[in-house]
């Protein structure tokens, strides 16, 4: 009989143990879930206990199954940290395909590391993070942590789905909170997808979400967060950086960070306030004053990078910055401000999202939403805003990480939400001129001066810093339908007052003009060709954008080779409609030569899904045509 009883328990053990092993099995994953992904998320369960004004806790389960390299991205098991933040615990196991154990990770085997690459004037902010290569493919971790902060004016936005090639299979977010601390949120794009929401109190919110599909990248989309589902959170009662705040709103939040979080943050010291006195002499324009700081500021500075979540949200004394020399984007805004004060110029901290995609800070709900700051310096009936992490940007240039997008700026008697600089696609400008001479073995000389305005000066301004051999690499990239390129002389001006940005370059390449019996063939657009490939998307579901215009021109001379007459020239082309205006005219010179002109204007603009396939034929004919040869004969 004993021995019955100790089977029965020996038998009920296995049972149980090995249903655990099979509930992480990549086996029981819907085929559904597993379409298009790079990995299913079986579990994200995130637990939030706001326990008072200066108390939260978060509690994070998180189960995914990765099933190649690029699934790695998903596993999120990271944590940041610093004065205000601890963790709590964090741990995870790794299971293979079949829901077997391979290997338990403790707190002591995440990798733990500064957040700022060393940074003394940051070394309390850190991350801890999973560092593990997987012996094979499919395989599951299961990851837990927990951590707790004073900071509960920042609750995490929260999102249903993490990324493109990501399925869901169950996602639960629980936040409790005391009803007298002003808790409210803001439900975006949920339709579509199962979302449940389980509880809706005065003192608890809940959702569930189950088997949400991975979405497949569909070129030019909007942002990811700006059409899959997210929840936005906030107090009006909140702590931050360890200083009690209240607010409603923008402009109260600006009021209370200006009063409570900047105040006292600007002192200098007398020396520095002397130099940068003296710097000014007599100017008394406001603008030009600024511009005198913002320079001194770049070659004084440079910028520490701080990650995401981490540096806390109180911008370092400008003291500490003057002495050290360097800070991230809230110390060097700040430290700006400073100086601009010494000489009488006024200016707003501002906070904003900074990104290639354009994203605005929500202006109809509070809550901290932003990874970036900036400056803000009235000019008359306008702003200009500074990016004071660079020390190569000119003074006010703002495309491609800040332009269009609306931002808080902090005055004294509040905050305010406006729109920074819109970049008008015809300013946005590349000006090309040059000359080629193709010879009679085909072989190719040309020179080509080319400047550029707008949002394509910040694209190409950077090449100036490149090295030789990255120089190199830039242009072969850039003119990859030259074949055998070779790189002559190059000179490079770059004039910050005015924002351009010219190249004067030198290029040979053998064979460009292919000899086949009496006859060579030729494409005339040699400078300038659009390679992009605009992909067919069948059944697409997103809506597409074009963020930022732009406007080229282009007037090229071609010297054809001696003993050669033309046996056939493209004709002059143009297309014209919503989406731009594209036009090629070539005029015949004397002694044998021919003038090749090419404008194209692309409008930015948002778009239906249905419009796409317009556009993409727009942009193949943009392409057929500016691949269009020339048909030489031998005399």
């Amino acid at each position: 009989m004993k021995n019955q009883v100790f089977a029965l328990i020996f038998f009920l053990f296995s049972l149980v143990s090995n249903a655990q092993k099979s509930e992480y099995s990549t086996a029981k994953i819907a085929d559904s879930l597993k379409e298009n992904t790079n990995a299913v998320v079986r579990l994200n369960q995130v637990d939030i206990t706001i326990a008072s004004q200066r108390s939260m806790n978060i509690k994070i389960q998180r189960v995914v199954s990765v099933f190649n390299e690029k699934g790695l991205n998903d596993i999120d098991a990271y944590q940041h940290y610093d004065k205000t933040t601890s963790i709590k615990n964090i741990e995870a196991i790794v299971y293979d395909a079949f829901g077997n154990e391979i290997k338990k990770i403790k707190r002591k085997d995440f990798r733990d590391q500064s957040a700022a690459g060393g940074s003394t004037l940051f070394s309390d902010n850190r991350v801890v993070y999973l560092d593990y290569t997987p012996v094979s493919y499919p395989f599951t971790i299961v990851y837990k942590s927990e951590t707790e902060t004073s900071n509960t004016a920042f609750i995490p936005q929260w999102y249903f789905l993490g990324g493109y090639y990501v399925s869901v299979e169950k996602c639960i977010l629980n936040v409790t909170f005391p009803n007298n601390l002003g808790f409210k949120k803001k439900e975006l794009y949920f339709s579509g997808f199962n979302i449940k929401k389980t509880a809706d109190t005065d003192t608890k919110l809940s959702y569930e979400a189950v088997n949400i599909l991975a979405q497949k990248a569909e070129d030019l989309s909007p942002a990811f967060f700006d059409l899959y589902p997210k929840v936005l959170m906030s107090l009006e009662y909140f702590n931050l950086e360890g200083v009690d705040g209240n607010a409603k709103n923008w402009k109260e939040y600006g009021k209370w960070f200006s009063d409570k979080i900047l105040a006292g943050t600007t002192l200098l010291p007398e020396e520095t306030k002397v130099k940068i006195k003296t710097l000014i002499g007599n100017e008394t324009d406001p603008i030009k004053k600024a511009k005198i700081v913002y320079q001194f500021v770049q070659e004084k500075s440079r910028y520490v990078s701080v990650q995401v979540g981490i540096g806390g949200w109180k911008p370092m004394f400008a003291s500490d910055v003057d002495r050290l020399g360097y800070g991230d984007c809230k110390a060097l805004s700040n430290y700006t401000r400073a100086l601009l004060d010494v000489v009488g110029v006024s200016s707003f901290y501002t906070e904003l999202y900074g990104d290639l995609d354009l994203r605005d800070i929500d202006e109809d709900f509070f809550s901290i939403q932003g990874n970036h700051a900036i400056l803000c310096v009235p000019d008359k009936d306008k702003y200009v805003f500074l990016e004071c992490t660079s020390q190569n940007d000119p003074f006010g240039y703002q495309a491609n990480f800040t332009d269009n997008r609306k931002v808080v700026v902090i005055k004294p008697d509040g905050g305010e939400i406006i729109r920074t600089r819109i970049y008008d696609p015809l300013n946005n400008a590349q000006f090309s001129k040059g000359t080629y001479t193709i010879d009679e073995n085909g072989s190719f000389a040309g020179k080509i001066n080319i400047r550029s305005e707008g949002s394509q000066y910040g694209r190409k301004m950077i090449v100036e810093k490149l090295q030789p051999t990255e120089k190199e690499a830039h242009y072969k990239e850039y003119w990859g339908n030259i074949n055998n390129l070779k790189l002559g002389k190059i000179n490079f001006a770059n004039d910050k007052e005015n924002i351009r940005f010219t190249e004067d370059i030198q290029i040979t390449a053998v064979n460009y003009g292919t000899i086949s019996a009496n006859k060579m063939i030729f494409v005339m657009d040699a400078f300038n060709q659009y390679t992009g490939n605009v992909k067919r998307i069948r059944n697409r579901k997103n809506p597409f954008q074009i963020q930022r215009g732009y406007l080229d021109t282009d007037e090229i001379e071609i010297n054809l080779p001696a003993g050669f007459s033309i046996e056939f020239l493209p004709s002059n082309f143009q297309l014209k409609g919503k989406f731009g205006e594209y036009k090629t005219e070539i005029i015949k010179n004397e002694n044998n030569k021919l003038t090749y002109k090419r404008s194209m204007f692309l409008n930015k603009g948002k778009y239906s899904n249905k419009e796409y396939d317009e556009y993409r034929l727009f942009m193949e004919q943009v392409s057929k045509n500016d691949n269009a040869k020339i048909i030489l004969t031998k005399n």
